[in-house]
């Protein structure tokens, strides 16, 4: 990486933040955008009378924070729409 920022001017790196905050690219974006797709299929598949939308936010990593603690009621309310989900999608569960 030192090799590349040796490479380029002050005025083409400012050139590329810029292009960074207009159209963002690398690991966070890649990570938003499976986030977008989780959510989605998990919004799909879920129980609107047992469980609230989910966004994209609630799968993407959340690095340098303590993981949230879920009580064993909400642990097992996640595992039973996350296998559900993936039995409906594999089309051996009819709700």
């Amino acid at each position: 990486m030192d090799a590349m920022l040796a490479s380029i001017s002050n005025q083409q790196f400012m050139k590329w933040m810029v292009y960074a905050q207009a159209e963002p690219f690398g690991e966070e974006r890649a990570d938003l955008r499976m986030g977008i797709l989780a959510a989605l299929t998990f919004n799909i598949n879920r129980d609107p009378e047992k469980t609230e939308a989910a966004q994209p936010e609630d799968f993407m990593p959340k690095f340098g924070k303590e993981p949230e603690v879920l009580s064993k009621e909400d642990a097992i309310a996640a595992l039973d729409a996350a296998f559900t989900s993936l039995a409906i999608a594999a089309g051996g569960y009819k709700p």
